[in-house]
């Protein structure tokens, strides 16, 4: 994927740092009076993300300022026309410091390119700054606050440090999950006694969020490195094999950063939203975002979508309304034509499955597949995960041209690509992943379509148990420990 410069620091879940910080927080929390929390929790917040760059928290506390001060103007105007400028202001200010760190020096190549193209000299400059991280989960997060109390749907919050709380949150401020002031800001106003069992279950979440990125996601990253860093070196299965190595470790490290979200805002007592739903299991592209990064796809649905229009206007509205939600996705994902043109592929996706759904419905009628519910939804999931695969190879090239080398070589098939030595000096990440990943999907098969719960939350105390130490032992004996950064603090 494009490389992109990031504020560098060593807060993350699976460091040193945090195994000390994260203990700390929550003995003090815990321990202090429920009126002074919402202090504590700020000041670890802000800590925890100057750990990466202390100069970036001031953008983080402009943009709390700005939006507290502009939902309170808002709040008090009664027509929504009067409110329309203060919503401006927040637009304004969130996207310009977006715009400026993540997408100014993109704009600036191709503006540079263009006038290039036509012998023209035109010095374009350039924003030379590192990319704050989360600064695309917060500036959302922020501006659903602000757009929602336009709409009328919350009332502006009156106390700027249970705000700026809201902004900040530790647990999933850099990574998500991209939460709405509705559902975030009334629990930092609840008293949470220390409860055994919820922290207990906030703890066995983080353990499973730990063994997805430590076991499977950072082991598979040595894979897909490997032959995504040399795509001229690899042909055939060896290709295959990274790009799908890639779609468990993308999942597996923002699933597992997203659980481990969770789960440390449980303990305290805070329930954020799911991130993932198995979505390797969808039967279609909708289904599948219905299932991946539900936090981000419920935004654009909310805040892009539907002011769209859309599917409230004729088709070719509704479909340019899909297309143009799915490009401003990609592009969200990162300033790199790699990254538009994967947003761009899961809308044709999207909307060649709406048109083509009656013919394929009336094939699968005709060939007999439909008498077959079970293998009818094992060719739809499928489908549904190599289309998911082929746009993954977009999104993880270092830009387009590796992409369209990598597309290239995957179709390539020689003898020698049977060879067990596909990839050089990778057999046993290779054998550990052959282990893990039907381990994982196991899991997940038994949670669609047995409706068991994971097996860290059994009633059965010796699957419980059985299930924990396994997943304790795996990950402390074949992850990878090197504070290895998550995949989404680039975005």
């Amino acid at each position: 994927m494009p490389q992109i410069p990031l504020s560098s620091g060593s807060m993350l879940f699976n460091s040193i740092d945090f195994l000390l910080f994260f203990p700390i927080v929550i003995c003090i929390y815990f321990l202090m009076p429920y009126r002074f929390r919402w202090i504590l929790l700020l000041i670890a917040s802000y800590y925890f993300y100057m750990c990466w760059k202390v100069e970036y928290i001031l953008l983080i506390m402009i943009s709390t300022i700005v939006d507290y001060y502009v939902a309170l103007k808002m709040e008090e105007k009664t027509e929504k026309a009067d409110r329309k400028k203060f919503l401006y202001i927040s637009l304004f200010v969130n996207l310009g410091i977006l715009f400026s760190f993540k997408y100014f020096n993109f704009f600036a190549d191709n503006v540079q390119q263009f006038f290039d193209n036509f012998n023209i000299f035109y010095d374009v400059p350039h924003f030379k700054a590192l990319l704050p991280v989360g600064i695309s989960f917060y500036t959302f997060q922020t501006l659903s606050y602000s757009i929602d109390v336009y709409n009328g749907k919350v009332k502006a919050e009156k106390h700027l440090g249970l705000f700026a709380l809201y902004v900040s949150y530790f647990p999933q401020l850099v990574a998500g999950p991209i939460e709405r002031p509705g559902r975030l800001l009334p629990q930092f106003r609840q008293n949470f006694d220390f409860d055994y069992d919820r922290v207990v279950a906030g703890l066995k979440m983080m353990a499973w969020g730990f063994f997805m990125k430590l076991v499977i996601a950072d082991n598979a990253a040595m894979i897909v490195n490997e032959v995504y860093n040399h795509p001229n070196q690899y042909q055939g299965l060896a290709t295959i094999l990274g790009t799908y190595c890639f779609a468990f470790q993308i999942f597996c490290d923002f699933a597992g950063y997203s659980i481990i979200a969770i789960g440390a805002a449980k303990v305290m007592g805070h329930d954020l939203m799911q991130n993932f739903r198995r979505p390797y299991l969808a039967t279609s592209i909708r289904d599948f975002w219905q299932r991946w990064h539900i936090s981000l796809s419920t935004w654009f649905r909310d805040y892009v979508y539907i002011p769209l229009g859309g599917n409230r206007v004729v088709k070719w509205r509704w479909y340019y309304n899909l297309f143009i939600t799915f490009l401003v996705s990609g592009l969200w994902h990162g300033a790199a034509w790699t990254f538009v043109i994967w947003g761009a592929l899961h809308g044709i996706y999207l909307i060649v499955g709406i048109i083509s759904q009656p013919i394929r419905t009336s094939i699968s009628e005709k060939t007999g597949l439909a008498a077959h519910p079970n293998l009818h939804k094992a060719w739809q999931v499928l489908i549904t995960f190599l289309l998911a695969c082929f746009a993954w190879i977009f999104f993880r090239a270092n830009n387009l041209k590796q992409a369209l080398i990598i597309i290239k070589n995957t179709f390539y098939i020689d003898g020698d690509q049977f060879s067990l030595s596909l990839i050089p000096n990778q057999e046993w990440t290779l054998a550990v992943l052959g282990i893990f990943i039907p381990f994982l999907l196991a899991v997940h098969l038994a949670e669609e379509y047995l409706g068991w719960n994971n097996p860290l939350f059994a009633k059965n105390k010796f699957v419980r148990w059985g299930f924990y130490l396994f997943i304790v032992g795996a990950t402390l004996s074949f992850g990878k420990f090197g504070s290895n950064e998550f995949i989404y603090f680039r975005f």
